[in-house]
């Protein structure tokens, strides 16, 4: 098996996988019980939030646990609608995260306005757009880090002084973008930033939003004191300290990782549009995370393919591996190029430093090989 699905979720390394059963095994007290058992556990997490922090550039307090990045999309925005009934208007890329439109337009129930800001042809956030929709009735926008499906980076440091300057709360889902580029918030005024362990090599079942200290805040989960009062119910510690250890060695490896990984996603971009006609990679002319790559091949149905390539041992998606039930073609190729053929021929390649070379070269044949059989 040649594992190209990373963005969907990745291998958790064998030092994220001892920490967790050190855990499970040894230190599995509660860790708000007040003996000295349950403080060996609660000193555990204090260390990881304090590694969580140290990824991203910010304070540990501003650190909560979470189960998901989706818990926390959706708390961070129930935060900033609830502060504010009066502000009815949800701002978002159309190319965000399901779990971020899905939360937008379940709160149409309730009489909010989801407001979707269409992308360049890059895939960037259209910025202009972005500030002419930002109103006084705009509770929250919502714009992510880096695209899950195409990789593209989005301007932050902008999108966070507009916001600050109409004095609008920002949140950014940085599940894709934590530990594969640099992120220090202590640059840049971001209100709530979404983060997940299963993206950078931890576990699944874990992830976190960051607050900053002016930022509203509304608890989804209620029954106790854990996380300052932020999330009751008993924090999972195995997959806090996995998530830790994953950040840890993210942050310390993260320009090797990087360079590694681009080098290798370059040259399977280059390999596939020599060897396979009619392709196109989107967002190309964008800054991207050095690990993703989306190509388009003409005439050929991407969930075809994306089978096909399975039977000969590849792992690729055709987009966001939560919306893989959905036989709808991907939103954000529809967002980026309008053409609902485009969105249906479009696969994702998502790379790990954790890849070799070998794999790649094998990687690139197998899609030759495939797109022939097709065409």
């Amino acid at each position: 098996m040649i594992y190209l699905d990373n963005n969907a979720t990745t291998k958790p390394l064998p030092a994220v996988q001892a920490e967790m059963l050190e855990y499970l095994a040894t230190k599995w007290a509660n860790p708000s019980s007040a003996h000295s058992f349950g403080l060996e556990a609660k000193a555990g997490v204090d260390r990881a939030r304090r590694a969580i922090a140290d990824l991203v550039g910010t304070e540990s307090g501003m650190v909560v646990f979470t189960g998901s990045a989706t818990e926390a999309n959706n708390t961070a925005i129930l935060s900033a609608v609830r502060a504010r009934p009066s502000r009815r208007q949800i701002v978002a890329c159309a190319t965000e995260h399901s779990a971020v439109l899905a939360m937008g337009q379940a709160l149409e129930a309730d009489g909010c306005k989801l407001v979707l800001v269409k992308p360049m042809a890059t895939g960037i956030v259209n910025l202009a757009e972005l500030s002419e929709v930002i109103n006084p009735e705009t509770a929250l926008v919502s714009v992510m880090w880096a695209n899950n499906e195409t990789g593209v980076i989005n301007p932050v440091a902008e999108i966070a002084a507009l916001c600050r300057a109409r004095a609008v709360p920002f949140h950014c889902d940085a599940v894709q973008a934590a530990g594969k580029i640099p992120i220090d918030l202590r640059s840049m005024p971001v209100d709530y930033l979404t983060l997940s362990a299963h993206k950078l090599h931890g576990p699944k079942g874990i992830g976190a939003l960051v607050v900053a200290s002016q930022a509203p805040f509304s608890p989804m989960h209620f029954g106790g004191h854990q996380e300052n009062g932020r999330r009751g119910g008993t924090e999972n510690v195995p997959a806090i300290m996995g998530f830790a250890k994953a950040a840890s060695l993210a942050l310390t490896d993260i320009a090797t990782r990087a360079s590694r990984v681009r080098e290798l996603r370059d040259r399977l971009e280059q390999g596939i549009l020599e060897a396979v006609a009619e392709t196109v990679v989107y967002g190309m002319n964008a800054p991207r995370l050095p690990n993703t790559t989306n190509i388009g091949f003409n005439g050929i149905d991407s969930d075809t393919l994306v089978s096909l390539l399975d039977q000969r041992g590849i792992c690729v998606s055709s987009g966001s591996a939560c919306m893989s039930d959905s036989v709808a073609p991907s939103h954000v190729i529809l967002a980026m190029t309008g053409s609902f053929q485009r969105a249906s021929e479009a696969i994702r390649f998502s790379l790990s430093y954790l890849n070799s070379s070998e794999e790649i070269e094998r990687a690139i044949a197998a899609v030759k090989d495939a797109v022939t059989y097709l065409r």
